[in-house]
């Protein structure tokens, strides 16, 4: 195996920690032993290495919810998530039969050896018999349905325990390349092909990363009840990004706990399959936006950059690094993004009478020109979207909705009501988050004291 791993051309930048390489080190010196006596290493010293590597595929099966030859499907996952020339030609569909194919191809031969390495031939050297337990993986199951950690990357366990099996079916390296090349094809490569949602973490200094969002939830719009003009506002600008047609930054504004964050995780779920990437950035990292646009703008997705509840405050100046990307600045925001963004302020920045008046009377200086400074963010949002708090009759709609969402709940509509109303004057008002909240406390066991 160290023989196939060493010669990998187009898939050599593997990290040197990884598991692959981290076993061919270890088949390397196993082999070597009698040959190269001052590289042997002692029996204790063998076996925590190779135990090391297979809790490592336990464990990445546990995150991810691999299932049936874990081998298989970490030599799957490996080549999914290998960002490299080839792979990310392929994503943006400008794959031709070149010197570049011609390579890739000839690291699959390497890679169909490595798929189908016998670990059995080690483990004889080693005295063990630890392999063929994880070469059948029976995931955990309770109660007829698999743990959390199945569900919790659920679009990456399915693409790769799908992919495993493939795979393992493939008669030589030529196969192999066709089968993953069109993965590549339909699904594209690395974290933007199996994840839907991502977030921005500085892991060095200089340098920000973008994260997968592994529990990103599968609400969709028909959970939120009523709002169907703004639904429709919000999906047909986003059916136009995503068909690649000319689409505008969205605002979604209004009160409180009426949607509109659902609105927006609905929006990224909806569009997955059809390559829509929602990232989320938050307002103090707003001066890496300019770095996240330039990793994003050569891929073959559609982003969707996602800042939730943004306000600003008189004194706060993150805002212009905003403005800046948007429109306006020298370096142009690629057709393959947008940003989407909800919040309570119709503005976005704190205003008061004092920006009303045209003079300040202390200093005599025009304030109209801080009024345009402030309104001027929100001008660059070609979309904007009102989320009006529900009244009475609309907000019962809302309750009476999920109830039938959760048949568990037996309580007549008269007393549910009643009692929606009454929870309402406790906690608040009228607004769907108050209704979700109202008919959670009824799920939590609480209904027979209402």
């Amino acid at each position: 195996m160290y023989k196939e791993t060493s010669n990998l051309i187009v898939y050599g930048n593997l990290e040197e920690d990884c598991i692959l390489l981290s076993l061919a080190k270890l088949i390397k010196k196993v082999d070597n032993e009698k040959l190269v006596p001052w590289e042997s290493l002692n029996r204790e010293t063998r076996l925590k290495i190779y135990y090391k590597q297979i809790y490592r595929l336990l464990e990445l099966s546990a995150e991810y919810g691999f299932s049936g030859n874990l081998w298989h499907c970490y030599i799957a996952y490996l080549l999914v998530t290998n960002e490299n020339p080839y792979s990310l030609q392929v994503e943006r569909k400008e794959y031709t039969e070149g010197t570049i194919g011609q390579i890739a191809k000839s690291d699959m031969e390497r890679f169909f050896n490595i798929l189908n390495y016998d670990f059995i031939l080690l483990e004889q050297k080693m005295n063990v018999k630890c392999f063929q337990m994880i070469a059948d993986y029976q995931v955990m199951v309770k109660n007829d349905s698999t743990y959390n950690t199945i569900t919790y990357h659920k679009n990456v366990s399915d693409k790769i325990n799908t992919l495993a099996l493939e795979l393992a079916k493939a008669s030589g390296g030529e196969e192999l390349f066709r089968i993953i090349t069109r993965f590549y094809v339909r699904f594209g490569v690395g974290k933007f092909g199996c994840n839907k949602a991502f977030r921005v973490v500085h892991k060095a200094e200089d340098r920000i990363w973008i994260v997968p969002v592994g529990a990103a939830g599968s609400v969709t719009l028909d959970r939120l009840i009523g709002y169907g003009i703004q639904k429709k506002q919000l999906l047909e600008n986003t059916e136009a990004f995503v068909s690649g047609r000319r689409a505008n930054n969205c605002l979604l504004f209004g009160d409180s706990g009426t949607g509109k964050s659902t609105c927006v995780k609905a929006i990224c779920n909806q569009y997955y399959e059809r390559g829509l990437r929602l990232i989320e950035i938050y307002k103090h990292q707003f001066e890496d936006l300019a770095e996240l646009i330039r990793q994003i703008r050569n891929r073959n997705y559609r982003f969707i950059i996602y800042m939730d509840d943004l306000s600003f405050e008189d004194f706060e100046t993150g805002y212009k690094y905003l403005k800046a990307v948007i429109e306006g600045g020298l370096e142009e925001k690629p057709d393959n993004v947008l940003i989407y963004a909800t919040s309570n302020r119709r503005h976005f920045i704190q205003e008061t009478w004092s920006d009303r008046s045209d003079m300040r009377h202390e200093n005599g200086i025009h304030q109209s020109d801080t009024m345009q400074e402030k309104l001027s963010l929100a001008d660059r949002f070609g979309v904007t979207i009102h989320f009006a708090k529900p009244l009475k009759k609309e907000y019962e709609q809302i309750v009476l909705g999920l109830a039938d969402a959760n048949p568990e709940i037996s309580l007549d509509n008269e007393t549910l009501l009643a009692n929606a109303n009454a929870w309402s004057v406790r906690n608040g008002g009228y607004s769907g988050r108050i209704a979700e909240q109202f008919i959670t406390y009824l799920l939590g066991g609480a209904e027979q004291n209402v």
